[in-house]
């Protein structure tokens, strides 16, 4: 299996470039054209997108961080208990502790739901390669696997 590649993931890059066209040039340059053509994705590009992001664009630099300390021992793409686990923590961090402690950011059930989309969407990327065909995907996720039970014919020893 190919390492993780943290700070040159194509996921990484992406959702920093993303990131970067939202904040300097659609949010500043276009806000009047796309709330009267398109008030939904205006509110999702101001309030939402940057949420979305939060998985791909942060949870690399967090696992560099931790492989250079040596708090991470291999170099296997994020699975899904690592993305969750971070999920739940940054939850409470900016959703929680921050509102309350803090008195920043702000108690909205919608961007922990962006935050579970984008980090569901980023598992399913950093989890391809290790899926030979997208089919067994879909059974698994549709159909329960059928436990096959071991039946043992005796020997004739006559």
């Amino acid at each position: 299996m190919k390492p993780y590649g943290y700070l040159e993931d194509r996921l990484f890059n992406l959702a920093l470039m993303i990131y970067g066209a939202n904040r300097l040039l659609v949010l500043p340059h276009f806000p009047a054209f796309i709330k009267v053509l398109h008030p939904w994705v205006w509110a999702y590009l101001h309030g939402h997108l940057d949420d979305t992001l939060l998985i791909p664009a942060a949870l690399p630099v967090v696992l560099w961080i931790q492989k250079m300390t040596g708090l991470r021992s291999h170099d296997h793409p994020p699975g899904f208990m690592e993305i969750a686990g971070h999920l739940v923590i940054w939850t409470l961090i900016c959703k929680v502790v921050g509102p309350l402690a803090w008195h920043s950011g702000v108690e909205d059930p919608w961007d922990v739901l962006c935050f579970g989309l984008g980090g569901l969407g980023s598992w399913i990327y950093w989890q391809h390669g290790k899926v030979k065909n997208p089919e067994d995907i879909a059974k698994t996720l549709l159909f329960r696997p059928k436990t096959a039970v071991a039946r043992h014919k005796p020997n004739n020893i006559l």
